[in-house]
């Protein structure tokens, strides 16, 4: 079994586009965990969606619009937010930003669309 990577630089990692307009990167994972980096334009919209992933994001760049479950707060850099596995959830950058995101376990869907976007 190959060792999981366990650093990452700011340089590293391929942008993917991604089904709403925006664009994320893997940055690590593992089976139990997995960081990925997001990127929206102004005006982008992360539709609202649910998965059984546990979510944490940190707002580290921008501004968010973010709504959970029916409720919807305004996040700026250094904000962050979880979305407990199931619970229906969206953003919209209320300008330029970047959210880096944590889900446990990993997304193997994330991982597959790389490896088709990329061949």
């Amino acid at each position: 079994m190959t060792e999981p990577k366990i650093f990452a630089h700011a340089d590293e990692g391929t942008w993917m586009p991604t089904p709403d307009g925006n664009r994320r990167r893997v940055l690590l994972h593992t089976d139990e965990l997995m960081l990925v980096e997001f990127g929206f334009d102004k005006g982008g919209v992360g539709a609202l969606h649910s998965h059984p992933h546990v979510q944490s994001s940190y707002v580290a760049e921008g501004r968010f619009e973010v709504t959970i479950d029916g409720r919807t707060e305004i996040l700026e850099a250094g904000g962050s937010f979880i979305v407990p596995s199931g619970l229906v959830h969206g953003v919209k950058a209320l300008e330029a930003g970047r959210l880096v995101d944590g889900f446990t376990p990993h997304r193997a869907d994330f991982l597959a669309s790389n490896q088709t976007d990329s061949a």
